[in-house]
C-alpha cells in the first residue's frame, strides 16, 4: 500500500527507530528513551485562528513547537518528533496516524485558537471525552474538528489503517495517562502562565483519539484576546510556555516511574 500523502511530513530528531529485522539485544541494553510527538496545530492552507492584529495561529503553534522540541532534547531524556516542522497542511487523521506509527509515548497538540468572547484569556489543556465539559469547549472542539475542510477530498480517502485507529475506543489506561499529563500541565503552568478558570477541560477532539497514546491539546492562549496575541508573538513568552510544558513532561514521566537519563 502506498504511503499516506502526509507521511513524508514527519520531522524527527534524536534517535531513530530501530530498523525492522534488527536482532534483539538481550541483557544490559538501556530501554529506548520515550518519544514525544509534538503536534503544532493547523498549517499550510489552514491558518487556524487569526488574531486581531493579523497573527496566524499556525505560525505561533509552529514556533512554540520548535522551541519545545529544543528544550525537550536539551534534557537528554527524550526522543522528539513533530507532525509538522514547516508550514504545511496535515489532516487530523494523519496526525494521529503519525503518532501511532512511530510508537509515541505521549502526544502533545499545541494551539492558540479564538473564542467568541474576546475578553477571555489564558492557557488551558484538553483531553478526549465523548461529552464536552462546557459549551465553550464544545465550540472549540467543533472548530478544531472542522480543520479537515481545508484538505478537500484527500482527507476522506483515509487508509483502512487510519480508519481502524480512529474507530478504536480510547482505553481506560490511555484516558488516565492523558488526565495525568493534563494535571501536570496545569501544575507547571500555575506559577508561570495565566490559566483559564477550570483549566483542564474535555471534549471529543478528533486529534486526541489515539486508543493507546496519552494525548492532550494545549491552548497556549487565545488569538481573540489582544493581550494573549501580543504575548504569543514574543519569543520570550513562547520560551516560557515551552519551559512550562517541558517541566510538565518531566513531571508526567517522573510520576509514571519511567527511568530517565539526565
Amino acid at each position: 500500500m502506498a504511503a499516506a500523502p502526509w507521511a513524508g511530513a514527519l520531522a524527527r530528531t534524536g534517535h531513530h527507530a530501530a530498523k525492522l529485522g534488527a536482532p534483539a539485544v538481550i541483557g544490559g541494553a538501556e530501554p529506548p528513551k520515550p518519544l514525544i510527538m509534538l503536534d503544532p496545530g493547523h498549517g499550510g492552507k489552514d491558518p487556524g485562528a487569526i488574531g486581531l492584529s493579523g497573527t496566524y495561529e499556525k505560525h505561533v503553534a509552529e514556533a512554540a513547537g520548535q522551541e519545545l522540541r529544543r528544550q525537550l532534547l536539551a534534557t537528554g531524556r527524550y526522543r522528539v518528533a513533530m507532525t509538522r516542522s514547516s508550514d504545511r497542511f496535515i489532516p487530523l487523521a494523519g496526525r494521529v496516524e503519525l503518532a501511532q506509527q512511530h510508537g509515541a509515548s505521549l502526544f502533545l497538540s499545541m494551539h492558540a485558537d479564538a473564542l467568541h468572547d474576546p475578553s477571555v484569556r489564558g492557557a488551558s489543556v484538553y483531553t478526549h471525552a465523548h461529552g464536552a465539559s462546557d459549551s465553550q469547549t464544545a465550540d472549540l472542539a467543533r472548530t478544531e474538528n472542522s480543520a479537515d475542510r481545508y484538505g478537500g477530498p484527500l482527507v476522506h480517502g483515509a487508509s483502512p489503517e487510519v480508519q481502524q485507529i480512529l474507530a478504536s475506543l480510547v482505553t481506560e489506561e490511555t484516558r488516565t495517562g492523558s488526565a495525568h499529563m493534563a494535571q501536570a500541565v496545569v501544575s507547571s503552568f500555575s506559577s508561570r502562565v495565566l490559566l483559564l478558570t477550570h483549566p483542564h477541560r474535555h471534549a471529543a477532539f478528533a486529534v486526541l483519539k489515539s486508543a493507546q497514546i496519552p494525548s492532550v491539546l494545549v491552548e497556549m492562549g487565545f488569538m481573540s484576546n489582544r493581550l494573549d496575541e501580543a504575548a504569543l508573538k514574543q519569543a520570550g513568552h513562547r520560551a516560557m510556555v515551552a519551559g512550562a510544558l517541558c517541566d510538565a513532561v518531566n513531571r508526567y514521566f517522573a510520576a509514571a516511574g519511567v527511568g530517565l537519563a539526565g
